[in-house]
């Protein structure tokens, strides 16, 4: 059993899989077996009330979450992971739904109503995920859906995703299948409760392409609602690039780092790969950019202030990528390394932190470990001043690319080298 592995109790296994067997593919690896492939995704972790580094977890009673989430490519059936991975008790679904999303909390069309092994609801323990049934859907690519969720019972601490870069909606009772906006009467930054949509893509879509990383893959301070993250303008790439393509997951928690957890960002980078890159669906290939945060957090104070100071070596992340590589190829599975951006200026720098983010780049570049390289730091740098994102590109916190700085990461990537061998 890995490392990244939840769950750890025999029956938890069990309900999982039960799930996971009703909404499976057909088995043998036929031609005819359905093209499952990850569409969206959001890392879990547990999700705060009080802003991305609060410490009070968010909860629901008798509440329905609507939460819009960006598809990459098209598909004709799609299936939903629900997770209570960090919940502090079981986790009742009263019932679920999926659909095109309109404008705000509005659903276009049908909204799907989603099931559990033929059932509406669901118990899920703690520490596990769940599968819903397949349904079928027109799920058109580069398009929001909208994934509802009604908990009719205090949930406790809630599971999902912390900085969703999205406008989400929560309504009173039971509306999961109300395509109608009027009840969803409050907002969200978050996403709660799911963190995967899967669907049967077409033919030329040979599998997943994961995005793993931290604040920067997150698409923080990005425009929100407007999917500008750079693995959304890379999916957009993608389906735009002739023949055969890649989904897109995006696998990025604000504030990882690849060798520490914190209640603030989420279980380190080496304790979730296999949940979040290695075990989605269809997964091809995988581009890691992580460690800026180990780096910054070597500093006192560290920022934010519920991250403990832990004094992380570059040998220290660079024995941490080489871990993930073994876990990606023994996987079957490719991994590109990116290069982490500039970041003087930002709260967190230091000359001794430089040093180190240049020691890993360099590794990065130049061991040839990874299967490819992908050089954003090049792609976002002050071409005069490489220690400095370059003004046109910086956020304003001297260490997070705005929208635009994103599609110069996104326009880095060699799709050939991406794509080659699929």
């Amino acid at each position: 059993m890995r490392i990244g592995r939840l769950i750890a109790a025999t029956a938890v296994a069990l309900v999982a899989a039960a799930a996971a067997a009703v909404a499976a593919p057909t088995s043998g690896g036929s031609a005819a077996s359905p093209n499952w492939v990850t569409a969206w995704a959001a890392s879990p972790q547990i999700v705060t009330t009080g802003g991305l580094f609060s410490t009070t977890p968010a909860s629901f009673d008798n509440q329905t979450v609507r939460n819009i989430v960006f598809s990459s490519v098209s598909g004709s059936k799609v299936r939903v992971r629900f997770t209570n991975g960090f919940g502090t008790q079981p986790l009742e679904i009263g019932g679920a739904a999926i659909g095109v999303a309109g404008k705000g909390a509005a659903v276009s069309g049908s909204d799907m109503p989603l099931t559990f092994g033929g059932r509406p609801t669901i118990q899920i323990p703690v520490g596990a995920e769940v599968l819903s049934d397949p349904v079928s859907l027109k799920v058109p690519a580069l398009h929001d859906l909208a994934v509802s969720v009604y908990l009719p019972k205090a949930s406790g601490a809630a599971s999902g995703h912390g900085d969703a870069q999205q406008i989400n909606y929560v309504a009173a009772g039971n509306h999961a299948g109300d395509p109608t906006a009027g009840a969803f009467t409050t907002t969200a930054p978050s996403w709660f409760f799911v963190d995967a949509v899967d669907v049967v893509a077409p033919a030329r879509v040979a599998g997943t392409l994961v995005a793993f990383g931290d604040s920067i893959t997150d698409g923080f301070q990005s425009t929100i609602g407007a999917n500008l993250r750079w693995p959304n303008d890379i999916a957009r790439r993608l389906l735009a690039h002739p023949g055969v393509t890649l989904s897109v997951a995006d696998e990025g928690i604000s504030g990882n780092r690849v060798l520490n957890s914190d209640v603030c960002c989420g279980i380190n980078a080496l304790a979730r790969f296999d949940r979040d890159a290695l075990e989605r669906a269809g997964v091809k290939a995988v581009i890691v950019l992580e460690a800026i945060n180990d780096i910054g957090f070597s500093v006192t104070p560290p920022l934010p202030a519920t991250a403990p100071v832990t004094n992380v070596s570059a040998d220290q992340l660079i024995a941490g990528y080489k871990q993930l590589i073994a876990e990606a190829h023994a996987a079957g599975v490719k991994i590109y390394g990116g290069t982490l951006t500039p970041f003087r200026g930002a709260a967190y720098w230091s000359a001794a932190g430089e040093v180190k983010r240049e020691t890993v780049n360099s590794w990065i570049l130049h061991s040839h470990a990874f299967d490819g390289v992908i050089d954003f730091a090049q792609a976002v740098a002050d071409p005069l001043h490489s220690q400095y994102i370059r003004q046109a590109y910086n956020s304003g916190d001297h260490l997070h690319p705005n929208s635009a700085g994103y599609h110069a990461m996104a326009a880095a990537v060699n799709l050939a080298m991406v794509l080659n061998g699929l």
